[in-house]
C-alpha cells in the first residue's frame, strides 16, 4: 500500500519511526515521509509538509522558497503573482502607489485634525468671551445671564422659521398671488390682537408664580408648530397661516413675559437699559448664527429650516424651565384683581406715552419698508444686481442697524429716553427724504439701517421706562398692551406697503412725511414728572378707594 493510501489517523513517515519523531533530510532537495513521496511523484506538497528548502531557517528567517540559478520561475495558471519576469517591477509600482495613498491619507487626516482643533479653540474662545460679557457685573450670580442666553434661542428660532417661510410668501409664487397671501397673513395677524391684548397681560399679572413655565410654553408651542409647518411649507397651503399666527402670538407672549421678569433678576449697579441691551444683543447674535445655519439648510428645501427651528425651540424650552426660581418668586408683591388693572393702566406716565408714540412711528416705518421694498425690488429691480440680492442687501442693512442700536442702546441710560426717541424720529425722517430724492440701492440701504437702529434703540428706551416706572402688579399688562400696539403698527405699515403703487419716490416720500408728522405729535405731547404717575400706580387699592 502506498503512503498516500494509508488510512486516516495513521502516522506518516518511514516505517519504524514513531509519530511526532522529527524527520531528518536524507539528501538535498528531497524530504522524508509524505513530503518526500510528493517530491518523488511530482505532486505539489501541502503547506504543512513543505520541503525543507522552503522552511524558514535561522540564517534568513524567511519563508520564501529558495531559488537558485537552475530553478526556473513558475509559470502557468498556478504561478504566484510574485513570481515571473514582471514580478519585481509590478511589486515596486504597487508598493509605491500604496505608500503614496498612505502618505496622502495621513496628510489629509493630520490637516483635518489641526483644522478641528483650531475650530474648537476659536469656538471655545468665542463662547467664553460671550459668557464673560453675559456674566459680568453680577449677572451670573443673579441669574440674569440665563435669561440673556435664553433670548438667543428665542430670536434664533424665529429667524430659522422666517427663513423657512420666506420663499413661500415672496419668491415661490407669482407676484400678484404673493401680495394677496401676504395681505391675508397681515389680516390674520391683526384681527386677534384686539382680544389678545386684554387677556395675556392680565392673565400673567394674576398668575405671576409660573413665569418659568409660561416662558417655556411659548417655546414649546413654536417648536410644535414649526414641526407641523415643515410638512406643508413646500406646497404653500393656506393652513400654514393660522400656524404662523400662533407662532407670532407665542413670540409676543414670550417678549412680554421675559421683559416683566427682568427686574426680578437685575443685580445691583446695573441699569435696566443695560440689561435690555444685552438681552437684545444676545438675540441678535442668536438670530445671526442660527439664521446663517438655516440659510444653508434652505438649499435642501424650505422644510429643513423649520425642522431646525423645532430643535432650537425645543432646546429653549428646556433652558426656560431651568431659569432661576426667583423668576417665579412673589416676595414683596401685592396681589391684584383683574378689575383693578384697567384703573391702574389709566395712570400711565406721560413719558411712557411719548416713547410709545415714537415706537409706533418706528414700527409703521419698519413694516412699510419691508413689504414695499420687497415687492418693489422684485418687480422693478435696480440695474446691476438681481432682485434677490437687492432685497437681501436691504434686509441685511436693517439687521445691521438693529444690531448697532442694540450695542449702543446702553448709552441711553445717561440721557432722557424721551429726548432719545425724538432725535431718532427727526434723523430718520431726514434720511427718508434723502432716499426719496436720490433713489438708489445705497440710499435705500442707509434708510433701512436708520430704521433698524431707531426701532431697536427706541424699543430699549420704552422697555426701560416701563420697567422703571410701572409697578410689578401691572407691569406685564403694560408690556402686553405696548407690544400689541407696536405689532399693530407694524401690520398697518405693512398693509400700506402692499396696497401702495410701486413708485419709489411716492413710497419713500410718504415715509418721510409720516415720520415728520410723528415727530410733531411727539413734540406736542404733554410732558410731566414721571415719578407722580408711578407713585399713583403704586397706591394700594384700599387707599385709592378711600
Amino acid at each position: 500500500m502506498e503512503p498516500r493510501d494509508r488510512p486516516p489517523g495513521r502516522p506518516l513517515g518511514p516505517p519504524g519511526r514513531r509519530a511526532g519523531q522529527r524527520a531528518t533530510p536524507s539528501s538535498p532537495g528531497t524530504g522524508n515521509g509524505r513530503a518526500g513521496q510528493a517530491a518523488e511523484d511530482g505532486s505539489d506538497p501541502s503547506p504543512r509538509t513543505r520541503p525543507l528548502d522552503e522552511r524558514p531557517t535561522a540564517e534568513n528567517g524567511s519563508t520564501r522558497p529558495r531559488t537558485g540559478p537552475d530553478t526556473p520561475p513558475r509559470t502557468g495558471p498556478d504561478a504566484s503573482p510574485r513570481t515571473g519576469p514582471d514580478a519585481s517591477p509590478r511589486r515596486s509600482r504597487v508598493r509605491a502607489a500604496r505608500d503614496g495613498v498612505t502618505r496622502t491619507a495621513g496628510a489629509v487626516g493630520a490637516a483635518g485634525a489641526r483644522a478641528g482643533r483650531g475650530a474648537r479653540r476659536v469656538g471655545g474662545a468665542g463662547v467664553r468671551r460671550i459668557r464673560r460679557v453675559t456674566h459680568a457685573q453680577g449677572m451670573g450670580e443673579s441669574g440674569l445671564a440665563k435669561l440673556i442666553e435664553l433670548n438667543a434661542f428665542h430670536a434664533g428660532g424665529d429667524a430659522a422659521m422666517a427663513i423657512g417661510l420666506a420663499g413661500t410668501l415672496f419668491f415661490a409664487v407669482p407676484s400678484g398671488e404673493a401680495r394677496g397671501r401676504v395681505a391675508l397673513y397681515l389680516l390674520i395677524t391683526m384681527a386677534p390682537f384686539a382680544v389678545v391684548a386684554p387677556l395675556i397681560g392680565p392673565f400673567l399679572d394674576r398668575f405671576r408664580r409660573g413665569r418659568r413655565w409660561a416662558i417655556g410654553s411659548t417655546m414649546a408651542v413654536r417648536a410644535f408648530f414649526c414641526w407641523v409647518m415643515a410638512g406643508g411649507v413646500a406646497t404653500g397651503a393656506l393652513w400654514l397661516y393660522p400656524l404662523v399666527f400662533g407662532c407670532l402670538i407665542a413670540s409676543k407672549a414670550h417678549n412680554v413675559t421675559r421683559a416683566a421678569a427682568v427686574p426680578r433678576l437685575l443685580p445691583d449697579g446695573v441699569a435696566l437699559v443695560t440689561a435690555n441691551s444685552r438681552i437684545s444683543l444676545a438675540g441678535s447674535i442668536g438670530a445671526g448664527v442660527v439664521g446663517a445655519a438655516a440659510g444653508g439648510l434652505a438649499y435642501f428645501g424650505p422644510q429643513w429650516p423649520l425642522r431646525f427651528a423645532f430643535v432650537v425651540f425645543a432646546a429653549g424650552t428646556v433652558a426656560a424651565i431651568l431659569l432661576p426660581a426667583r423668576v417665579d418668586s412673589a416676595e414683596g408683591e401685592e396681589d391684584v384683581r383683574i378689575a383693578d388693572i384697567g384703573r391702574r393702566l389709566r395712570g400711565i406716565s406721560p413719558s411712557i406715552g411719548l416713547a410709545l408714540r415714537a415706537n409706533v412711528a418706528f414700527r409703521v416705518l419698519s413694516g412699510f419698508l419691508l413689504m414695499f421694498m420687497a415687492f418693489l425690488l422684485r418687480e422693478v429691480p435696480l440695474p446691476g444686481w438681481s432682485a434677490t440680492v437687492q432685497v437681501g442687501a436691504v434686509v441685511g442693512a436693517a439687521g445691521a442697524g438693529n444690531l448697532v442700536g442694540t450695542a449702543l442702546g446702553a448709552l441711553a441710560r445717561a440721557r432722557r429716553p424721551e429726548l432719545v426717541v425724538s432725535v431718532l424720529l427727526g434723523v430718520t425722517a431726514v434720511v427718508a427724504a434723502l432716499a426719496a430724492t436720490f433713489y438708489g440701492l445705497v440710499t435705500v440701504a442707509v434708510l433701512a439701517f436708520a430704521a433698524g437702529f431707531a426701532q431697536q434703540a427706541g424699543k430699549l428706551s420704552l422697555d426701560a421706562l416701563i420697567q422703571h416706572e410701572v409697578p410689578e402688579s401691572v407691569r406685564t399688562s403694560v408690556f402686553a398692551r405696548s407690544e400689541t400696539l407696536i405689532q399693530l403698527a407694524w401690520v398697518v405699515g405693512g398693509g400700506i406697503g402692499i396696497v401702495l403703487p410701486l413708485i419709489p419716490q411716492l413710497g419713500l416720500g410718504l415715509c418721510a412725511a409720516g415720520l415728520a408728522a410723528g415727530l410733531v405729535v411727539v413734540l406736542r405731547a404733554p410732558r410731566g414728572s414721571a415719578s407722580t404717575p408711578a407713585e399713583a400706580l403704586r397706591t394700594p387699592t384700599g387707599a385709592a378707594d378711600r
